[in-house]
């Protein structure tokens, strides 16, 4: 195998996270070469939730033009009862979000955002991009990291694991680094907008928002993708750790919760639901000075519950390249000081999680304590809350926010 120049940037992985960390890499100047374990790119999954600190990075790369052909534009967040679909709290996006974060709310289908990173790699003359190309692992045995992979190994200034949740290079990096089952599994699905589905979402939860369905059982979020032509309903429920010949069983429990309230039209009419284990990483370490840092699922999988998983991903291979330049003489104190700062930011998030899984599935006269906080707040105080995470500017690793609109 031919070895890449030391100055090249070698990712595993051509995920969100990887392709984005390509970008990232060339927009500054460096040379690029990804490997993908699989022989094509679809991307897994359904829709996704790109808040602004995450299309605003988009933006700078690029990528927003095409992906804008597919993703949404949502006016709000809007928070339901499932029992009865009450509105219990919104939160405003569309233009006043836009305004006070200084980048839109969008979305998407993750295959089109892959497809739109994707269309962006392929422009730029610096990027290489290799499918059905395995990463084993990493050989440090030279005092700098290389890649290894079936047909030898490739030398480069910095090793990237972006491989996601299931990383081979994770345990390299960090030998304690663990994955566990969260207790929760994840139910997918999406459905066109005019099917039965679609006008019971259209009429319940507002064709131009997202809309979360909150129940002591489990909670359900629903909204546009594809330029509103299908809805995604991704919903959520305790479990224990599902085999492949759990799914169907699991799916019918979730559906049977569902029909259990003011839902029950939308569990009929859903012709089927994807069955998603979740898995959250923890690690105490995403880099090696000897030149290898992990990105995104691959270092600190976390949870949906504050749609921030892709976002991490996105700011974690815009900060690292930011990282990597600001210090060009000293790869191990730039990797350093961007763990130390990533580190921080994830936690957080992970944390507005966690405080979103207690409340969103609340019972009891907890639930009621809380349907009565959320009636009664403003909109311009939810919008407030989120200013750290949303307003938060990746290029220059600080937080952005303009002055808002009253409610």
């Amino acid at each position: 195998m031919t070895r890449a120049a030391p100055t090249t940037v070698l990712i595993a992985g051509a995920g969100i996270a990887g392709l984005t960390a390509a970008l990232a890499f060339a927009q500054r100047g460096f040379s690029v070469a990804v490997f993908e374990r699989a022989a094509s790119l679809e991307e897994a999954g359904a829709g996704l939730q790109l808040s602004p600190n995450a299309t605003r990075i988009l933006d700078r790369l690029g990528v927003l033009p095409a992906l804008a052909a597919t993703a949404v534009a949502p006016s709000r967040v809007v928070l339901r009862r499932g029992s009865d679909l009450r509105e219990i709290g919104r939160v405003p996006l569309g233009e006043a979000g836009l305004r006070r974060w200084g980048a839109p709310y969008l979305t998407a289908h993750r295959a089109d955002l892959q497809q739109a990173l994707l269309g962006q790699v392929h422009k730029h003359p610096g990027i290489a991009l290799g499918l059905a190309t395995p990463v084993t692992g990493l050989d440090l045995s030279g005092g700098k990291a290389a890649m290894v992979m079936d047909d030898g190994k490739r030398d480069g200034l910095l090793i990237v694991g972006a491989d996601g949740v299931w990383s081979p290079l994770r345990h390299q990096v960090d030998p304690a680094a663990s994955r566990a089952f969260s207790g929760h599994a994840a139910f997918r699905s999406t459905v066109t907008a005019d099917s039965r589905a679609g006008q019971f979402l259209a009429g319940a939860g507002e064709r131009g928002s997202v809309t979360a369905f909150l129940h002591p059982a489990f909670h359900l979020v629903a909204y546009p993708v594809r330029a509103g032509d299908s809805f995604n309903l991704a919903g959520f429920m305790a479990s224990r750790e599902p085999s492949t010949g759990d799914h169907d069983g699991l799916a019918g429990r979730f559906a049977d919760a569902l029909a259990r309230t003011a839902l029950r039209p939308l569990a009929q009419a859903v012709p089927a639901w994807s069955v998603w284990p979740l898995h959250t990483v923890s690690s105490s370490r995403w880099t090696l000075p000897e030149g290898a840092a992990l990105i995104g699922d691959a270092a600190h999988a976390m949870t949906p519950f504050a749609a921030q998983g892709a976002a991490m991903a996105i700011e974690d291979a815009e900060r690292l390249a930011a990282a990597v330049v600001a210090r060009p003489d000293d790869l191990a104190a730039a990797l350093a000081a961007w763990e130390d700062e990533r580190r921080a930011r994830v936690r957080r998030v992970a944390r507005r999680g966690a405080l979103n899984r207690l409340a969103w599935h609340a019972a009891g006269p907890v639930a009621l304590a809380r349907d009565l906080l959320l009636t009664l707040r403003r909109q311009e105080s939810f919008a407030a809350d989120l200013d750290w995470l949303y307003g938060y500017d990746a290029e220059a690793g600080s937080m952005r926010v303009h002055a808002s609109e009253p409610s």
